[in-house]
C-alpha cells in the first residue's frame, strides 16, 4: 500500500495520507510529496485538499521510528527545519488549501493543519501536540507562532504544558474549524464542494487577500536552535522514544 495519494480532479489537487494502520503517522518522504505538491501544483490546479484514509486520524504526527537515527544537534535542527519548509509551502501554495480534518490530528499533522487557509472537521477532532506526555521534544518558534495566532496564546499554553488534546468545541469557539460536518465522507465530500467555490471566485481577490494576511502575520522571530537542540538531544528524548517502542510510560529525569 502506498503511504499517500495524489490526484488531480476538476483543477482539485487532493492530498491523501494512506497509513491508517500507524493512524496516518507521517513519513518524511510523505513531508517531502507534500511540499513539492504545494509549491508547484500541477498546470490547472485552483485549490488543494488535504484527507486522509481511516477512521482514527487524519495525522497522528511524525513517523516515530525515524527518531531513531537522531545523533547530532544537526539531525535535530534539519528536521525542525524540514517541518518549517513543509508548513511554508502549505502557507505559501499559490493556490488555497482545504484540510478536511476527523480524529487525532497531532504533531506534524496538526502543524500541517494549522498551515491550512480552511479547515473542515467532524466532530471527534482531537487535536493535539503532546509532546511532553510522549516524546519529550518541542516546537519550533515559527510553529508556536502559528498555533497562538490561530488558537490563542492562553490555549497553545495550556495544549503543550498539560500535553492534553483540545476537541471540538474550543476549536469552534476559537475560529479554528470553519465548518463542521457529520463524517467522514461528508467533510471530506465538503471539502471538494468548497474548493470548487473557490475556484469561481475572483483569483486576483483570493491571491490578494492571502498574501495580505501572510504579510500581517510575518514578523522577525528569535533564534530557537538552542531550544530545538535542549529538547531533541536531551536523555528524555532518547527515553521518550524507548518508551513508545517499549509501550510503556516515559520515566522522565530533566536530563
Amino acid at each position: 500500500m502506498v503511504d499517500y495519494v495524489t490526484t488531480n480532479t476538476d483543477g482539485i489537487a487532493e492530498f491523501r495520507l494512506n497509513r491508517p494502520k500507524s493512524r496516518n503517522s507521517l513519513t518524511f518522504e510523505m513531508y517531502q510529496a507534500l511540499e513539492d505538491l504545494c509549491q508547484v501544483p500541477p498546470t490547472g490546479t485552483g485549490a488543494i485538499v488535504l484527507t486522509a484514509e481511516g477512521e482514527k486520524a487524519f495525522a497522528s504526527g511524525t513517523d516515530i521510528s525515524k527518531f531513531r537515527e537522531f545523533h547530532s544537534t544537526q539531525d535535530a535542527i534539519e528536521y525542525e527545519a524540514m517541518i518549517g519548509r513543509v508548513i511554508q509551502a502549505v502557507e505559501q501554495s499559490p493556490v488555497p488549501v482545504i484540510a478536511s480534518l476527523h480524529g487525532v490530528v497531532a504533531g506534524g499533522g496538526a502543524a500541517i493543519a494549522a498551515a491550512a487557509d480552511i479547515r473542515l472537521s467532524t466532530p471527534d477532532i482531537r487535536f493535539g501536540m503532546p509532546m511532553a506526555r510522549t516524546l519529550g521534544n518541542c516546537l519550533s518558534v515559527a510553529n508556536l507562532n502559528r498555533l497562538v495566532r490561530l488558537l490563542g496564546e492562553s490555549r497553545v499554553r495550556y495544549l503543550l504544558l498539560t500535553a492534553n488534546f483540545i476537541e471540538i468545541d474550543s476549536l469552534i469557539v476559537s475560529g479554528f474549524i470553519s465548518e463542521v460536518l457529520p463524517d467522514v465522507i461528508s467533510c471530506d465530500q465538503q471539502a471538494r464542494a468548497l474548493a470548487s467555490h473557490l475556484m469561481t471566485l475572483a483569483p486576483r481577490t483570493i491571491s490578494t487577500t492571502r498574501e495580505g494576511l501572510r504579510r500581517l502575520a510575518g514578523q522577525v522571530l528569535p533564534e530557537d536552535e538552542d531550544l530545538i537542540t535542549h529538547c531533541y538531544l536531551s536523555q528524555d528524548f532518547a527515553e521518550g522514544i524507548d518508551a513508545f517502542f517499549a509501550k510503556r510510560k516515559a520515566k522522565w529525569s530533566g536530563q
